[in-house]
């Protein structure tokens, strides 16, 4: 196996069949291998720097119903809040006075805060504060209405695409949403010029090391920015309430995996890592990743903007938040850094190929009742 990790290190791809193989093996011993290369590769592309990017989740209202989130529409048991324009800069005044250079906004897919609302809000910050970058992950759009927010000044969009196999996306969504039409709002963002992110969950249910492997060829053929993963954890009111978690040791293999085959890529450690196990953080950047995005959010809406059972950091104040990060990155050999954080050498790339374009999916009236 360690051939296979030669052979990532040097040539930066695998065939799905060789990823498989690599994941399935559940050795230990390859698995600290691989944490030690990734850990060296990303050292040598950002030394030891881990770049914060300052959370904002503005709105947990959403139009679809994914089986394994806890803001789904169905779910009627979601207290619903939607952050207004005045909090919203509030949370970037308060991140920007404690070193972040980079907002993300983050929220479901809420009619009521229309492509226009949102350009005049990503407006709004890039003038008040030219210094940082906006960052957007808000769901599937049309290609028209990313043009309007990146001409509004966003500059980069996350958008996981969850899984790369187009059965098992359509166990995890209800029938409107399709695999085809996520990943092409991938190849669109990425054709305008967004920074783009991608990702996928570990442990979802039915997954199987061969999905997982597909993933990973789909991530080397759109080459994003970004790669967010993280483990899949339930949330009490879906249908997935009783799956169990995603595994620790299989996520880090991952981001290790990852780091190897994308050196210079983006690589967060994600809150869900932080999660399942208490160091889940600080593992997640020796394992190769180097970013990490601490809540910006007001206190009083963390919870209601829970995903999945459990999440961490709900009730510490965004201050609290950057000074811990900082001592738990420290302690583990790390360093957090202020500066926008921007993929190390990017470059202005040529169109890169993408699908023709499809109708977008039909929604119904009803999708929007518990909004």
């Amino acid at each position: 196996m360690r051939t296979l990790l030669d052979k990532l290190e040097r040539e930066h791809r695998l065939s799905k069949a060789e990823f498989a193989s690599l994941l399935r093996a559940r050795d230990p011993d390859l698995e600290r291998e691989a944490a030690r290369r990734a850990d060296a590769v990303r050292r040598r592309c950002y030394g030891a720097d881990v770049y914060i990017r300052g959370l904002i989740e503005f709105t947990n209202c959403c139009r679809n119903d994914c089986l394994y989130c806890g803001i789904r529409r169905s779910n009627a048991h979601v207290e619903r809040y939607r952050l207004t324009e005045e909090q919203i800069l509030s949370c970037c005044r308060e991140g920007h006075m404690l070193g972040y250079r980079t907002f993300v906004l983050q929220g479901g897919e809420d009619p009521k805060w229309g492509p226009e609302r949102i350009a005049d809000l990503v407006r709004t910050i890039r003038t008040d504060w030219p210094d940082c970058a906006v960052t957007l992950s808000v769901g599937e759009h049309s290609r028209a209405v990313y043009q309007l927010w990146f001409d509004a000044g966003a500059e980069r969009y996350l958008l996981r695409h969850e899984t790369a196999d187009d059965a098992h996306y359509r166990t995890l969504h209800p029938p409107e949403m399709s695999p085809e039409h996520r990943k092409k709002c991938l190849w669109d963002l990425k054709d305008i010029g967004y920074q783009v992110g991608a990702g996928f969950m570990v442990g979802s249910p039915g997954q199987t090391e061969e999905q997982l492997a597909e993933d990973l060829c789909f991530l080397y053929e759109l080459q994003p920015d970004m790669v967010g993963i993280g483990p899949f954890i339930p949330h009490h009111d879906t249908p997935f309430r009783d799956r169990p978690r995603g595994s620790l040791e299989q996520t880090l293999f991952l981001l290790s995996l990852i780091r190897l085959m994308l050196p210079t890529v983006l690589l967060p450690a994600t809150t869900a890592l932080g999660t399942i196990h208490p160091q889940g953080r600080e593992l997640g950047i020796r394992a190769g990743a180097n970013v990490c995005m601490p809540n910006l959010s007001p206190t009083a809406v963390r919870e209601k903007y829970a995903l999945y059972d459990d999440k961490i950091c709900t009730g510490d104040e965004s201050a609290q938040c950057r000074q811990c990060l900082a001592a738990r990155m420290a302690s583990a050999g790390y360093q957090v850094v202020v500066g926008r954080g921007d993929r190390a050498g990017r470059q202005e790339r040529a169109p890169c190929p993408h699908p023709a374009p499809l109708r977008p999916a039909h929604r119904d009236p009803s999708d929007y009742k518990n909004i």
